[in-house]
């Protein structure tokens, strides 16, 4: 008796329409994250090279471990959201977060000291590596494998386990 009254609620509970709607809410989803990430590079890197703001040389390509290159900006709310997850993801990853029309290096340097972030910054301060990367918004992230091929693009904000999952999966299978 409690059986059947427990499987006519499950019934009324999960119809066909249900999961319709799931199914729905799930493709209107996945339909905005194609479209956020349309004219995005995938295969080969973009070229990505220059001098973080401890001086210390940095380029993407091959022969790098996994990557991930993270634009963002000091005026993006979303940016400043997340700013945990990339200092996260770096205690354990190769990051290179490109500050993204933000100002010289010492505006970016103090904006980060006044957050209590200390994780060196490639300044774009013209927009010169957003354009050549295809970024329209910030914050954008790319994981490149260590064949200098990108593997996963997301525009938005990014989970600090969503981000070291995708470099996970960039380093044990190859593309």
């Amino acid at each position: 008796m409690l059986r059947r009254a427990l499987s006519d609620r499950l019934r009324r509970v999960f119809r066909p329409r249900h999961a319709l709607e799931a199914a729905l809410i799930i493709a209107v989803i996945v339909g905005a994250q194609y479209w956020q990430t349309r004219g995005l590079p995938e295969g080969a890197a973009p070229p990505l090279a220059g001098a973080l703001t401890d001086g210390s040389p940095v380029k993407v390509g091959a022969g790098d471990t996994p990557t991930l290159v993270a634009f963002w900006s000091t005026w993006c709310p979303v940016c400043k959201a997340e700013e945990g997850n990339i200092v996260s993801v770096a205690q354990d990853h190769r990051v290179i977060p490109v500050a993204m029309q933000s100002g010289d290096a010492a505006t970016v340097t103090k904006h980060l000291k006044e957050r209590g972030i200390e994780l060196p910054q490639l300044i774009d301060a013209d927009g010169r590596h957003a354009i050549d990367w295809g970024v329209r918004g910030v914050p954008t992230h790319f994981v490149v494998d260590a064949q200098g091929n990108v593997r996963f693009r997301v525009v938005g904000y990014a989970t600090t386990w969503g981000l070291k999952a995708r470099l996970w999966w960039a380093e044990n299978f190859k593309a």
